[in-house]
């Protein structure tokens, strides 16, 4: 399977957690990787089907990604796919972000809250998931430069970035 998963319990509400990963503006804040750069383009906050770019840089070459908003369920999941394109054509990318967002600890249909972030409060358990099943060139792009390996350290900070946002 091509896919890196991690996951944290944060001590907030799934709508508070969506209300950041849904602003691109603080992407590069959260980012555990250090590969995201300058602001993104585009609309915020996101929704279904948005389309944004980043700044990037890898082995000091600076680039922007375009990332499509592919799934997407208010309060509950979120995900993008990131492609470099050249003069509007997708050359290489593919590959996706996903976070899933999960109240625990009963705070789902306890009274008073659905657990979907109406100020009751409680731990949602936060799913980062990078996927590059559907990216081009996959070997090339992502395996032999060793991002497998690499992803699931990046994501466990990008998760305790995460938390350090909305717990603080």
């Amino acid at each position: 399977m091509r896919a890196i998963s991690v996951s944290r319990d944060i001590v907030a509400t799934p709508r508070e957690l969506f209300d950041v990963l849904r602003d691109p503006a603080r992407h590069a804040e959260l980012d555990g990787s250090g590969m995201l750069r300058g602001r993104p383009q585009g609309p915020s906050p996101l929704g279904p089907g948005d389309r944004f770019s980043m700044g990037m840089a890898q082995a000091r070459i600076a680039y922007r990604s375009v990332n499509v908003v592919v799934e997407y369920e208010k309060d509950r999941l979120i995900a993008w796919q990131t492609w470099g394109e050249f003069r509007g054509r997708r050359l290489v990318g593919g590959q996706r972000w996903r976070y899933e967002l999960t109240p625990v600890n009963g705070t789902e249909g306890a009274e008073g809250t659905d657990g979907a972030g109406d100020g009751g409060g409680g731990v949602t358990r936060v799913t980062h998931t990078f996927d590059w099943s559907r990216a081009r060139l996959p070997r090339l792009i992502v395996e032999l430069p060793g991002y497998p390996r690499r992803m699931g350290p990046a994501m466990a900070t990008t998760l305790e970035r995460l938390a350090s946002a909305v717990e603080g």
